[in-house]
């Protein structure tokens, strides 16, 4: 009788922990994460004393489970519940699920061996136990029959809340001081909402393993020292070193020159560049948010432009200037002479306006 008080206890104080959680919403905090670690034990424990006083027996009936103890029933159920409730990554998430399903697996069993599940839960849970992985509560592959299944769901669970709602407000299925028959039918509308939810938890890990197994694998985290992430930031690790790896978002203007001429023959830009006025502008602008980062000055384009020979030089003021003789060179000297000689034979000859004939009379 003392262990049977025992259980009782552990079961009361994992109760109030559990309906403590339902109304915390930040899971990531350290209270809730240390209240779901309490009541998880507290429900764990409570299956060690019940498997230590051997509390159910598969040769019993559910008329031999005192109306007392039918809320032991929901141990595993309470525990996949608050499994799910556990914060993990997408890998960690995986085995968080499949402990889920294992003790929701642990529950019906439990309900089968008393023969408490219904007609259709019992359909349903043949159908888990044969293809756990591949379980379905809408077995059609029809949309419309899917949908009216689905809405069917809603409103059994709908229809659960209400007449539980409904029990707990009246005074006959108060556990203490209410009918003893009363209570027990509590009880029952309980475990039979937990099996609807089962079902649909259950369901619902299965398209949610399928999700996880669709998502990318994690890249491993490179474990650097602090002088190497300073070296990274300033652009002096050795590409050999790093594999290429730079947390710069711009290459280094070097490395922008090696990639090959900027522009073609015909004038088409080869990769994109950015104009700006100076180095210094280039180098404050780095850090601004929000901005295209510059590859090139307006003189290291303009020095671009002229090496492919597309600016014409020349005109202007500049075109009336003449270069000065190289004195060193003579047979550019003895051309020029010859040129200027020629042309003063030229203008003997052909005097000006001798070649205009047509208005003479």
């Amino acid at each position: 009788m003392e262990e049977q008080r025992s259980l009782k206890a552990v079961f009361d104080t994992a109760e109030q922990k559990r309906l403590a959680l339902e109304g915390t919403f930040q899971a990531s905090s350290p209270s809730f994460q240390e209240d779901l670690a309490f009541a998880l034990k507290a429900y764990e424990e409570c299956l060690q004393i019940i498997d230590k006083i051997s509390l159910f027996s598969i040769n019993e009936g559910l008329e031999d489970i005192s109306t007392s103890n039918l809320p032991y029933l929901l141990v595993n159920y309470r525990i996949a519940e608050l499994i799910q409730k556990i914060p993990a990554s997408p890998q960690e998430r995986k085995e968080t699920l499949e402990r889920t399903r294992q003790a929701y697996g642990r529950f019906l069993q439990l309900l089968d061996n008393y023969s408490i599940l219904s007609a259709s839960d019992s359909r349903l849970f043949e159908e888990y136990n044969e293809d756990p992985s591949g379980f379905s509560t809408i077995s059609t592959k029809d949309p419309t029959a899917r949908r009216n299944a689905k809405i069917a769901n809603f409103k059994a669970e709908k229809e659960l809340k209400q007449k539980l709602a409904f029990m707990r407000q009246s005074p006959r299925y108060l556990e203490d001081g209410g009918d003893e028959e009363a209570v027990r039918e509590l009880h029952l509308a309980n475990i039979a909402f937990c099996v609807h939810m089962t079902f649909q938890g259950l369901e619902g890990i299965n398209r949610e393993m399928e999700v996880l197994a669709q998502a990318p694998i994690a890249l491993m985290p490179q474990t650097t020292t602090v002088e190497e992430d300073e070296r990274r930031r300033r652009g002096l690790v050795d590409s050999g070193d790093s594999g290429g790896y730079s947390d710069r978002l711009d290459a280094p203007l070097q490395q922008l020159r090696s990639n090959g001429p900027l522009l073609s023959r015909e004038g088409k830009p080869l990769r994109p560049f950015t104009l700006t006025s100076n180095r210094q502008e280039l180098q404050k602008g780095v850090f601004r948010p929000g901005h295209n980062l510059p590859t090139m000055s307006i003189d290291e384009y303009l020095e671009e432009e002229r090496r492919q020979g597309n600016i014409i030089e020349g005109g202007g003021e500049a075109s009336g200037r003449q270069p000065e003789p190289d004195e060193d060179n003579m047979e550019k000297a003895d051309a020029e002479t010859m040129k200027a000689r020629y042309w003063d034979e030229f203008t003997e000859d052909n005097p000006k306006g001798s070649g205009n004939t047509l208005n003479r009379g």
